[in-house]
């Protein structure tokens, strides 16, 4: 069970998140690890498990050390996180998840020399004794990363230390080019070229609302037969999802099962749509406009943030499968759809990684040196 820990010189950083499995806050973190550019730092994950090893493999595939605490017995793994990082003695800690947070700020503590504490804010809902015990040990972090407006006007980061708003952001050079090759992905999966591919990607969660999506899918295809629905994600709702497209009995509308390649299914579809009940600032979000897709979405969480209703996409109420149905039908009329690609293109640039990889290198120097 033991992780040996080597130790390099120059300025570590370790990034602490609770899993490292296929979601948002942990596509934004690796992400940005790998657009990072800078040679004078070296960076160490650290999570408590990993369902799949999707994302540690891309990490380990660029040098980037992980140490995945999986193997530990869930009760004993916040007590093996505090273990591993007092043997890797990092210089600054990023951490990317509530209840790991408050154990390390403590923990921390105790370590010479001690290091500089950054959070960054992903979600704008913690449980309330998650968030009362990220409070109460809050106030020694030396600043606070909220990942969009939205999120640092949330109650959860309400009284934090020196709060700073950065969005994240996806490869966008790599979106362009996998919307470049839009037509071999719609060919891979089976998508007729007449067909206008709504695609939605979301963990199969409640908040995520696929009741309303469905809802909302079936009235689409009625009424206008180019419309095509595929569904990607996993999640404990799966067999719910499963059986109610099947209810549907529409041919129109398919549901994949978890895609490891999701971004370039986004890239290639002429729609992206979430029917959220609530959100931080969705990765899927990014991806879209960074492809220069356009987005339909409940207007919840940091999605106004980066979705301009009537420019690069609509926004609607959440729980609201015939408003969510009627933006998605005038999103399909080929000039409305004309226009917001163009809008969609045209604010690629705010979700560039490449910038937050530099801004994140910058914050680092900044706290280590205060």
């Amino acid at each position: 069970m033991a992780i040996m820990v080597t130790v390099k010189a120059g300025l570590h950083v370790c990034e602490i998140i609770k899993t490292l499995d296929v979601g948002g806050a942990e596509v934004l973190l690796v992400t940005r690890l790998l657009a990072m550019r800078s040679t004078d730092k070296r960076y160490t994950v650290v999570c408590l498990e990993a369902s799949t090893g999707e994302l540690i493999q891309r990490l380990r595939s660029a040098g980037i050390r992980v140490v995945d605490l999986t193997s530990y017995p869930p009760a004993l793994r916040l007590l093996g996180l505090a273990a591993v990082v007092r043997r890797l003695r990092p210089d600054v800690l990023n951490l990317h998840s509530p209840l790991p947070a408050a154990v390390i700020r403590l923990t921390s503590r105790l370590s010479r020399p001690r290091p500089a504490l950054v959070s960054t804010v992903h979600n704008v809902r913690y449980r309330v004794p998650t968030m009362l015990l990220d409070r109460a040990t809050g106030w020694l972090d030396a600043c606070t990363v909220a990942v969009s407006p939205h999120v640092a006007r949330a109650v959860v980061s309400r009284g934090a230390r020196d709060l700073r708003i950065r969005i994240h952001g996806v490869d966008v050079a790599e979106q362009r080019h996998a919307a470049e090759d839009a037509a071999r992905t719609r060919s891979a999966w089976d998508v007729p070229e007449s067909a206008f591919l709504i695609v939605h990607v979301a963990n199969l969660r409640p908040q995520k609302d696929h009741e309303t999506l469905l809802q909302a899918a079936a009235t689409v295809v009625a009424r206008d037969p180019r419309a095509m629905f595929v569904l990607t994600g996993t999640g404990p709702l799966h067999d719910q999802v499963v059986r109610h497209v099947a209810r549907l009995g529409l041919d129109s509308v398919r549901f994949l099962g978890g895609v490891p390649t999701a971004a370039r299914l986004i890239a290639a579809a002429d729609l992206l749509v979430l029917s959220s009940a609530h959100e931080g600032l969705p990765v899927v979000v990014m991806e879209a406009l960074a492809a220069g897709v356009p987005v339909v979405s409940t207007r919840v969480g940091g999605v106004p943030d980066l979705v301009e209703h009537e420019r690069n996409g609509y926004l609607t109420r959440p729980g609201d499968p015939e408003a969510l149905a009627e933006a998605i039908l005038r999103a399909m009329l080929p000039a409305n759809h004309a226009r917001l690609r163009e809008g969609a293109r045209d604010g690629a640039d705010l979700v560039d990684i490449d910038q937050t990889g530099a801004w994140f290198e910058k914050l680092y120097d900044e706290v280590r040196s205060r």
